[in-house]
């Protein structure tokens, strides 16, 4: 064998060795528990349906799934803490709609690049949420309620989980569409939010389903209306804002998802995939949580990689054209 056969040959074998770890790896993993970074605060529909899963992964396969609840920032905290993590499958995140498209437009410094810093494993939920009002906000419709914000200018506040989350832009594209000055007002959270709108802090707010109803139904708030382009099973009463306000093209229906950070091997990015969509299949996720107002849905790695291409352009559009801002 000549010199160049013997090179050949060399890294051919060294190459050869390189994969084995890598496939080994995949096969035996997880070997230690997997941190599930939130980033939100818990109570969240984030949060719950993140215990869920990581419920069924620990029964699946015998390490703990450590959920670790990491706000700020719109989630851009959490985002980045997984962005830098060592990209072996041990840390993960659930990412939203906000994490993963808005905030790229929304925060000038942003920590981390959406596409570039994450391996996506698959969608878990899309959930519309619901338009609720104070019970001393005298709005029984989208129509009124603008109507009331056009009369006084800077009068209503709308309450919101994080800026530049689904609660935040719901309520921008409403502004913006209907063409109303209305404030901005964040909390730490759904619940924190939910909690000051209940309390008359805040006139408004954009919450899901999951978390507002129970609230409406005791009477201390009043659902208007829902973002989602069509009615939802859950809430058939409620109609659209596209409809009842009405803005035609209204239309947010925020989506969740698991991902990794960039370079975690293929073979375990699928293997999460099949355990993740076994895990949301399984008849008592799906009755729990339909119930709920939560519509979980699964994809590959590959469809929830290209929605996340197209949403940051569409809500690159919202965020310049009703100039929401996170000051």
């Amino acid at each position: 064998m000549n010199r160049s056969s013997r090179c050949c040959a060399g890294i051919l074998c060294a190459m050869a060795w390189a994969t084995v770890p890598l496939a080994a790896g995949a096969q035996d993993y997880p070997i230690k528990p997997i941190r599930l970074i939130v980033p939100f605060a818990a109570g969240g529909p984030m949060d719950i349906m993140s215990r869920a899963i990581g419920d069924k992964l620990t029964a699946a396969w015998g390490q703990q799934v450590v959920v670790d609840n990491r706000g700020g920032a719109g989630g851009g905290i959490g985002a980045e803490l997984t962005a830098r993590a060592t990209p072996d499958g041990h840390t993960l995140m659930t990412g939203h709609i906000g994490t993963h498209a808005v905030n790229a437009s929304l925060y000038p410094k942003l920590g981390y690049d959406p596409v570039k810093d994450f391996a996506p494993v698959t969608l878990i939920a899309t959930l519309p949420l619901g338009l609720f009002v104070h019970h001393s906000v005298p709005a029984q419709s989208a129509r009124e309620l603008i109507a009331l914000a056009k009369a006084g200018p800077g009068q209503i506040n709308f309450a919101t989980a994080s800026s530049g989350g689904p609660t935040h832009m719901a309520a921008e594209m409403l502004k913006s569409m209907a063409g109303i000055n209305i404030v901005h007002v964040p909390y730490k959270g759904n619940a924190a939010a939910l909690n000051a709108l209940v309390a008359g802090e805040s006139q408004m707010m954009f919450s899901n389903l999951l978390t507002g109803m129970p609230h409406a139904r005791a009477g201390k708030l009043r659902a208007i209306a829902i973002s989602s382009a069509r009615r939802s099973p859950q809430a058939p009463d409620l109609p659209t804002i596209a409809e009842s306000a009405p803005l035609p093209g209204y239309d947010i229906t925020p989506w969740y998802g698991i991902l990794a950070p960039a370079g975690t091997p293929r073979a375990v990015v699928m293997k999460l995939n099949r355990e993740i969509k076994h895990a949301i299949e399984a008849p008592d996720m799906q009755s729990r949580f339909i119930k709920q107002g939560i519509d979980l849905v699964t994809s590959s790695p590959e469809e929830f990689s290209n929605l996340i291409r197209t949403e940051i352009p569409k809500w690159r559009k919202v965020v310049k054209d009703s100039g929401a801002s996170v000051g």
